[in-house]
């Protein structure tokens, strides 16, 4: 199994900036076998969606359209670690923010990216914009 725990989130004002760090733990063989990980994030009442996925081994990465030029994934594979930071935020990147480690990453041009299949979730970080 591979443990995801999650750091950075809180609360700031438009155009402002945050970041998260997400850190995986586990036995070596879990987490060899992932090879993509990111962010997903939810509002109440909507699905969630896939934000920022970087290929492990590759680090190819994977943009939602609404945060691309704003956000950027990255990574520290020697400490199973990845990065997203959050700039110029906004009222509607108000939202539950979750790491994420499976394999596969994937978008396509009808959707958000992610993952073919998720291994782990973490428990979630709060992000609140206010305007």
């Amino acid at each position: 199994q591979v443990q995801l725990a999650e750091s950075g989130g809180g609360s700031v004002q438009a155009g402002g900036s945050l970041r998260l760090s997400c850190a995986a733990s586990g036995y070596s063989r879990y987490i060899v076998n992932i090879n993509c990980m990111g962010w997903f994030r939810q509002v109440s009442g909507k699905e969630r969606e896939g934000v920022a996925l970087i290929d492990k081994y590759g680090g190819r990465t994977y943009y939602a359209d609404s945060v691309k030029g704003r956000f950027t994934i990255s990574q520290d594979n020697a400490k199973n670690t990845v990065y997203l930071q959050m700039n110029s935020l906004n009222s509607e990147d108000t939202a539950m923010y979750y790491c994420a480690a499976g394999v596969g990453c994937y978008s396509t041009s009808q959707g958000p990216p992610a993952i073919i299949e998720n291994k782990s979730w973490g428990q979630g970080t709060q992000v609140t914009v206010s305007s």
